[in-house]
Formats: C-alpha cells, structure tokens, sequence
C-alpha cells in the first residue's frame, strides 16, 4: 500500500464518502479515505426495512454511544447510535431526504460566514441529487444520490397525513421545494427499493479508481502536526500502529463526535481538556468540541391492532416473506419502507416565521428506539424540536484514542426547548387522535393519562432522547470559538480541514444527511481551488 498520498480523508461516512469521489476524480491526484467500521455488506444496510436490526443495539456497524447523565432527563443516559461502516450513518439511518428551511442556512451566512446563504449552498445540493421528479428550480437530476417517493407507502401514513389537514396542516408534497410547512410523505435515499447511502451514491462509482485508497478497519487516531502543520494521520489498524502522509491536505470528516475528539487527541482543542488527559498542547483552540446541540425527540406510542401496520406478530412475519419477493423482483413491498414514511413541519406559534417542530409518522412502535419490544402491531409519532437553544460539550473520555468519547448535548437545560417540545407534543396528539387514525388507534403508551402541562413535562423528561442529529462541534466561523474558518480549515493549523456536520454554525431545521452531502460537495470545491 502507498504510504504518502495528496489527500488523506477521515471518516468514510456522509461526507468522506463525497470527498473521496470528489478529490479523486483527477487520475493525478492521489487519495486515502480511512475508515474505522467494515464494509458495507452487510444485507441490513441495503434492505430499507433492515434499520430496525442495526440502530438498537451495539453491533459492528453501529458505534452505539450514549452520553453522560442528563439533569433535563431526570438523570437517564441518552443513546446516541452512529454508523461505523462505510457510508456512516447514512448506511443505518431512516434515508429520509431533508435539507432544513432555507433561512437556516441565510442564518449561517449572517454569522459571518460568506458563501453558506441559501442561495450560495443550493447549487450544491441540486449538484448530488438525482430527484426521480425530475429537475427544477430547487431539485436536480443526474447527480449520484438518488432521492426517491416511497414504493410502498403504507395506508396508515396517508392517514396521517389526512388527520393534519384535518387539524389545520395544509398538505406539502415537497418539504424541499419552496416551503417547508406542512405535511405528506418523506422522500427517502433509495434506487429500485434498496438503500443509496453516501457509499452506495458516491463510493461505489470511485472504488474502482486506482489513485483511491480505501481502509477500513483503521481507526484514526490522531492527526500527524509538525510545527503546525498537517502532515498525515495515524490510526490503528486492528492493534497494529500505522500511519500515512498527507502532501497536500487532512480533511476530518469523522462526525461532530468524531472530528472533534481527534483533533484533541492530537493535542488541537481546549488547554484545560488536553491538560487532564496529559495530552501535549500543539495548538489551543477552545471550540473544539464546544457548541454541540441535537435534535430533542419525544415519540408518542400507540398500540392497535392493525396489520396495516408494523409488529411483532405472525402476521408481519408472513408479510415479510412476501415483501422480500416483491423487492427482489420489483423493488417494492413492504420491505422497502424507512417506517416514517410521512411527516410534517409545524409552527408551535402563527407569529414564528418558520416551522419549529418536525414530526416523524412511523408505522409501527419506536420504544426506546426500538430497543422495547412490543409483539403487537402499533404506530409511532416522533415530537421533535427543530432548533433547540440547549448546548452541550463533547470531551475525552480518557487519552485512549479507542474509548468512546464523552457526550454531554445537555439535553432540555434551556426552558425554551421544554416548552417548545411541551407544544409540539400537544399539537402531534392531536393529530394522532384525529378521526382518519381511529381505525388504527388503540390505547396510548405511557403517556395516556399526562393530560396536565406538568403530567406531559413530566413525561418528556422520562421518556425524550436524540433524533440522531449532532453537530457544531467544530463550528464555523469568524469568532474566538469557531473551529474553522468559513473556508473549513481549521484555525490555525496548516493544510488540515473538517468538512462534516461538525462544522455547522447552528442545527438545521430538518435531518441532517443531506446537508452533510452538501457541506461535502462545497468542501471539495474549495479545497480543489487552493
């Protein structure tokens, strides 16, 4: 194997994966992704109904992480799974294809951060999309990740995209067009029925490539720094020490857990962080780690006895048996499905200028994400807040660069969030208890007699957790605290960049694998005409 490259990416997840198509379509050019799961092979990654075997638990394509005790619930541990496989979390995630409301990314911009309006990023998301629609002024055609309406969509999911209309929701059939308000059906990631993840979009068209190195299995565990300078990255390669070099840049693109605690590990971050650990302080930057924020979900449960709908059941089972032949055959059936299906952005106030909740319908029961089994069919509706006001921090667990790091989002620490989730819940139950479900309804788990503010507040700290949306760990930006310039070098470090959700200034409106492609396509062009 070569041992010097042009280009070392870390992370073969949403957005390594992007970088490493994009930085090695120039035969001349040299590159190594690095990644620390295995291969993508996995038939649970590329069968859409094989999320709920991959997400509940620890396994060898799910980091499975959980964070530090959380005082806003009631002291529980938050879980936090993260794909550790080629195509990241975009191999075990819901495929769901959103990019945020327009004004985040106008927001980003008046930060100080030129080149990141709405108008500036969205070249860049119509650049990667392959819309099955077809191109338009907000949607384009030919690009490598397909976007994709569902094959089969449940009747259940219509449903509930009735009972919002019902409730006063106009119906959107695109939350990525010119608004976002409302409710419908998710597009998802898929081609034919089976899962395009950032490896399946972007990797598989490259792998070929001879100027393209891909490990997997390797670990990183620090980037190379002479005299502040990035000059390669050393990793672990199944306990074996190795190392490559970097003759032109390091990109991290590891994640916001992952980014930022490499960059402490190589001695890049807080001085009072990288002191307790006896880690040798290359460079002081605070913001390394600092900032983070995720999406605060509550998800309302309930039973019935609807085969419709997903369960546990001998029913399902046969049904299953079925869906295999149509997918196989036609890329179809209930096989194909993502469980949340339909969704909706709603505005908790009609004085707010944008949707501050989202909600995710699901076929089926999400308890304690999917980790409680319940062998009876039943639905789901995911509560969540779009733009929390509660951060956090991401730390080193220890100095070992194979721990888990220590994850604090903070969870519901600012009143704001409560109150907005508090709403959120109310509004999601209404539609929940509207008449186009009552045929699927039955009784509501754990929350059906928190009829009282405090009753719901109550419930949401027992029972609120992650949507899986971490970021701006590294963040971008001009102040004492930013990580990376507006540019994703890191500040003042040579030749070495992040280019992942970490770097987002604030969390977007939305799910959060579509706006990492597109961080990722901006990336590459940047550093392409250095």
């Amino acid at each position: 194997m070569l041992q010097r490259f042009d280009y070392v990416i870390v992370g073969a997840g949403s957005s390594g994966c992007v970088l490493a198509n994009r930085l090695s379509k120039d035969p001349g050019t040299t590159v190594c992704l690095i990644e620390a799961g295995p291969r993508d092979s996995s038939p649970l990654i590329h069968v859409p109904a094989g999320v709920i075997g991959m997400v509940p638990f620890k396994n060898r394509l799910n980091w499975a992480f959980e964070t530090v005790p959380q005082a806003g619930l009631n002291g529980r541990r938050g879980y936090q799974p993260r794909g550790r496989t080629l195509g990241g979390s975009s191999s075990i995630n819901a495929m769901i294809y959103i990019r945020g409301h327009a004004s985040d990314y106008d927001d980003w911009a008046a930060a100080g951060n030129p080149g990141w309006g709405y108008a500036d990023v969205l070249p860049y998301f119509k650049r990667s999309e392959n819309q099955e629609r077809g191109a338009d002024a907000f949607h384009g055609a030919g690009g490598e990740l397909n976007v994709a309406d569902a094959p089969s969509p449940a009747r259940p999911s219509f449903a509930f995209i009735e009972s919002a209309r019902a409730a006063g929701l106009p119906e959107n059939p695109d939350f990525n067009g010119a608004e976002q308000e409302g409710a419908g059906l998710y597009q998802t990631n898929q081609r034919k029925g089976r899962r395009c993840s950032s490896a399946a979009a972007f990797l598989r068209p490259a792998e070929a490539r001879p100027n393209l190195t891909i490990l997997t299995g390797c670990q990183a565990t620090r980037v190379l720094l002479e005299s502040g300078v990035a000059t390669g990255v050393e990793f672990d390669n199944r306990g074996r020490r190795e190392s490559v070099t970097a003759t032109r840049e390091v990109i991290l693109a590891a994640g916001a857990f992952g980014s930022p605690q490499i960059l402490m590990l190589s001695g890049v971050g807080p001085a009072d962080e990288l002191r307790r650990h006896s880690i040798p302080i290359l460079h002081e930057l605070p913001g390394v780690g600092a900032n983070l924020v995720d999406h605060i979900d509550l998800a309302l449960l309930y039973r019935s006895r609807s085969s419709e709908l997903f369960g546990l059941t001998p029913g399902a089972i046969l049904r299953g048996a079925k869906g295999l032949w149509d997918l196989q055959r036609h890329g179809t059936g209930m096989l194909t499905t993502n469980y949340a299906e339909a969704g909706a952005f709603l505005r908790t106030d009609p004085r707010l200028s944008r949707p501050d909740i989202q909600l995710h319908f699901v076929n089926g029961i999400v308890d304690n994400h999917a980790r409680t089994m319940h062998y009876t069919y039943g639905m789901s509706c995911h509560v969540c807040v779009l733009r929390p006001k509660s951060f956090g921090t991401l730390r080193l667990n220890s100095a070992n660069p194979l721990d888990a790091p220590s994850i604090d989002p903070a969870f519901l620490a600012h009143d704001d969030d409560v109150a907005t989730l508090l709403a959120g819940v109310k509004a999601a139950r209404a539609i929940m208890e509207g008449d186009p479900l009552a045929r699927y309804r039955d009784e509501e788990l754990y929350t059906a007699a928190a009829r009282s503010d405090d009753a719901l507040v109550q419930a949401i700290r027992n029972r609120a957790d992650t949507l899986y949306h971490p970021v701006s760990t590294c963040r971008m930006g001009v102040d004492e605290m930013a990580v990376v310039d507006p540019a994703l070098r890191v500040r003042g470090i040579e030749r070495l960049r992040v280019a992942d959700a970490a770097v987002m200034p604030t969390l977007i409106g939305g799910n959060t694998h579509a706006p990492a492609v597109m961080i990722a396509e901006k990336a590459a062009e940047l550093i392409l005409a250095r």
